[in-house]
């Protein structure tokens, strides 16, 4: 340039290198400076090297730690395992399967003042602090040093976020390096999750003693509670349980636990959360902790115990089996489950099974303990015996002297026993009942049975009793028990026959009737529950009065073939085609029963028997159902001006309807007439039928209406005779008798409805032939009933010619009436008087 100035850029470069020299000369002079140190310097060296070394373990360290610290940013997506919370079929919460006492609340749940007990008593400056309180971890280090090498724990000195870090990704153990990841983890923590969620966590999960994790779950558990409904000196209690959880809830620790909950009450004070008034108030408020707490838990344990089993089966048991499993999903699961029916159901079938029991004395100790094996009341507060009933307790014989005996229970308390039995002895687990100052041996029955109630249109099962009571063992005979059903699967034989050309008149001969089975099996023979034989009856008679060799010529009259494939439809069993099976030789079980009576009632239609309506997840979100039939057009946005979308039917069709009302119709006259007319005079269209198995072993009885079907099973778990005067009509009609008294405005009383196709028509109720001129009734010795046939299988209308021939001879009769001489007609109406009467009454039958 002509002015002799600088080009910019030129200037740049040029200032550019004169630092990067200024840089390079300062670099090379403290390297020259560090050689020299070095070589002259001993000191300087071994202080250079102790640095180095320092440092080096310092980054190990924080790389060890960091290395193995979980993701921080996992508590985002976290959710807290819940339990599994069911529902009954009108809403309410029945029962919930939990191993541990957890509530998830939402931070808007949390009341204020206990969140400032919960600061004040563990982290006052929670919301000012970014994970880590310098202060409280001086003092927690000091603490440590002062305690190293003794077996006492130091304070930990931990924030709110530090314990969720503890508690959610940690784990719980006693080390430096476990605090040092703690604190490092915290500070990630306060970095992906603000402090409302933190405190969530916290307040969720925070172990609290008697099983409780989290505040919701300890209110109930310490004060039966919801946390919106604490004082104030509740909430301090429940703030002082982190630092003991185990400890300040038992009566031994009242001192120490009031003293730590006056502290946490002085420091919410000294913080301002409430006024020294309001604390002076609160500390002088007892403890109040609940011993017992109230359950929402309906007496249906067999019932619940099939929910838990499916349950389990579909979506698992713990966490791990997947997000959505029982004891860690928080499920929310509505049942069929109907209180009212089930404790009718309950106390029907422990009315059975005492009433058969009778006074045949002490039947056995419920379980024996061994006093060997420790503690008495630890080992039968362990066994979870108990039964609901009356005020009955369980406890176990402590001591037996002679005519002396005493009986403990599971709380710790003892009291004198008496009405012993002989073979009472020490280490037995017995029921018992208060009798004065003292108490007094009960006996639960050894014989036992399963009942079941369901709704024929749907399936659905309302209610179900296993047993005596669920707490004296799981097992269900309603749905484990495999029996035989004896006389209750006859009504399955007539629809066969019924649906191969048969109709309720048609005339089957009851006399013996032998079968070759083979060379191996040879003849086999059958003959009537309580002998007797003889004449040809109709279909209805038969199965009113169970005769067994009629059922079995029906049965050999359609075919075993087809005998035996009516009841896999019906889904009793799968049996060989063996006559036998025609009499309940087969097993099956009380709900199975159950349900193909239910598909009498419901015209022929069989449905899965369910518990479960449907399922949701902890948000609410239907993640299974029974009820899975598709709805096209249901979710339109807006109406197509087409018809409304309905459902289809559920269900399989198994049977014609007009064969299953047939079916039904005739077993009405089971109960009017037959062997269920125990529950006649009850107002209601019932419909039954007794069953009784060779010994006999099983009692049973299956009926009800077109609304409700309930069946009853008893018997001995180990079957034995059970006496010859044991039958299904005096030891298990007498049950659903006793159930429908309790129920009995629950069910309703219309009439069975016929399907299409269905003629009823008036019969002669002994001969099965059409009746003219008369009006059916169900009286018990009605001479004329209705009866119900398919087209075209109704007896024939009589001729006119046979009319005629008829009115002819009746004219005659009485011409020749009116010629006799008076004295002789007297003695001849008499006698047509007397004959009349036995006409009238229905016969000998």
């Amino acid at each position: 340039m002509s002015d002799g100035t600088v080009p910019f850029h030129y200037r740049i470069r040029r200032e550019a290198s004169g630092a990067f020299s200024q840089l390079t000369e300062g670099w090379h002079a403290l390297v020259d400076g560090f050689r020299g140190w070095w070589n002259t310097s001993g000191l300087f060296r071994w202080l250079f090297s102790l640095g180095a070394i320092g440092l080096a373990l310092l980054l190990a360290l924080y790389v060890y730690l960091v290395w193995s610290l979980p993701d921080a940013e996992s508590l985002t997506d976290y959710e807290t395992p819940l339990p599994t919370v069911v529902r009954g079929i009108d809403g309410e919460i029945v029962h919930s399967y939990a191993r541990e006492r957890r509530v998830q609340l939402q931070y808007a749940d949390f009341p204020r003042p206990l969140i400032n007990a919960f600061l004040s008593a563990e982290d006052k400056t929670f919301f000012t602090h970014g994970g880590v309180d310098l202060s409280g971890t001086l003092n927690a280090v000091v603490d440590y040093a002062r305690k190293y090498g003794s077996d006492e724990r130091a304070v930990g000195g931990s924030t709110i976020t530090q314990q969720v870090a503890k508690n959610l990704l940690l784990g719980d153990e006693y080390s430096v390096t476990r605090k040092l990841k703690e604190m490092v983890l915290a500070r990630r923590i306060e970095s992906v999750m603000s402090k409302p969620q933190i405190l969530t966590l916290y307040l969720n999960e925070i172990p609290l003693g008697r099983r409780s994790f989290g505040v919701q779950a300890a209110s109930r558990a310490y004060f039966d509670k919801d946390v919106a409904d604490l004082d104030l000196h509740e909430a301090a209690f429940l703030a002082i349980l982190p630092k003991a959880p185990e400890q300040y809830g038992r009566a031994k620790y009242h001192d120490k636990a009031v003293a730590r909950r006056n502290f946490v009450l002085d420091q919410m004070a000294k913080n301002d959360f409430i006024t020294p008034a309001e604390a002076r108030a609160a500390e002088a408020q007892p403890l109040g902790l609940v011993t017992q707490r109230t359950t929402r838990s309906a007496d249906a344990g067999y019932f619940l115990e099939e929910v838990r089993r499916e349950l389990i089966d579909r979506f698992g048991e713990t966490a791990e089996d997947g997000r959505n499993s029982v004891y860690a999903g928080g499920l929310w699961v509505r049942t069929s489950l109907d209180t009212q029916l089930q404790d009718a159901a309950r106390d029907a079938l422990r009315y059975g099974l005492l009433r058969y029991h009778g006074s045949r004395g002490w039947s056995g100790p419920i379980a024996t303990i061994d006093f060997d094996d420790g503690d008495w009341q630890s080992q039968l507060a362990s066994s979870n015996l108990g039964v609901n009933y009356k005020d009955w307790r369980v406890g176990v014989i402590t001591e037996r002297n002679g005519s002396r005996a005493t009986i403990g229970f599971s709380d710790g308390k003892t009291a004198p026993l008496i009405g012993l039995p002989s073979k009472l002895k020490a280490g037995d687990v017995i029921a018992a009942a208060p009798s004065g100052s003292n108490y007094a041996v009960r006996t639960i029955p050894e014989v036992s049975g399963g009942m079941v109630v369901e709704d024929p249109q749907t399936g659905r099962v309302t209610a179900m009793q296993g047993g005596f009571d669920f707490r004296l063992g799981s097992f269900n005979r309603a749905t484990q028990a495999m029996r035989q059903p004896g006389s209750t699967i006859k009504p399955f034989v007539y629809a066969t026959g019924l649906d191969h050309g048969m109709t309720p008149s048609t005339q089957i001969a009851n006399t013996s009737y032998c079968f070759y089975q083979g060379a191996n099996l040879g003849e086999k023979c059958f003959s009537n529950s309580g002998g007797g034989a003889g004449g040809t009856h109709t279909l209805r008679w038969g199965l009113e009065q169970s005769q067994n060799l009629m059922t079995v010529r029906i049965a050999m009259d359609a075919g075993m073939k087809n005998v035996v494939d009516t009841f896999k439809r019906m889904n009793i069993g799968d049996y060989k085609p063996y006559p036998a099976f025609a009499l309940g030789a087969g097993e099956t079980t009380v709900l199975r029963m159950v349900n193909a009576y239910a598909a009498l009632a419901d015209r022929g239609r069989l449905h899965n028997p369910t518990l479960i309506d449907y399922v949701q997840d902890r948000r609410g979100k239907v993640i299974w159902r029974a009820d899975d039939r598709p709805c096209e057009g249901c979710n339109m946005a807006e109406w197509d001006g087409k018809p409304m979308p309905r459902l289809g039917p559920t269900g399989k069709q198994v049977l014609d309807p007009r064969t299953a009302y047939q079916v039904t119709h005739m077993l009405e006259g089971v109960v009017i007439r037959g062997t269920g007319r125990r529950l006649s005079g009850m107002g209601l269209p019932l419909f039954g039928k007794t069953g009784t198995t060779t010994g006999p072993k099983d009692t049973w009885f299956m009926g009800g209406t077109q609304q409700r079907i309930a069946g009853v099973f008893i018997g001995f778990d180990n079957p034995r005779n059970m006496g010859g005067y044991a039958q299904g009509a005096t030891v298990a009609a007498p049950v659903l008798k006793k159930f429908i008294e309790d129920t009995r405005k629950r069910w309703d009383d219309s009439p069975a409805v016929a399907p299409p196709g269905v003629r009823m028509v008036q019969i002669d109720r002994v001969s099965g032939k059409r009746v003219f001129g008369q009006t059916a009734s169900d009286a018990v010795k009605a001479p004329v009933i209705w009866e119900a046939f398919k087209p075209d299988t109704e007896p024939p209308r009589t001729t006119r010619r046979e009319q005629l021939a008829a009115e002819r001879r009746r004219i005659l009769a009485l011409i020749r009436e009116a010629e006799r001489p008076v004295t002789e007609r007297r003695s001849t109406q008499g006698e047509e008087r007397r004959n009349d009467f036995v006409e009238q009454q229905g016969g000998i039958y």
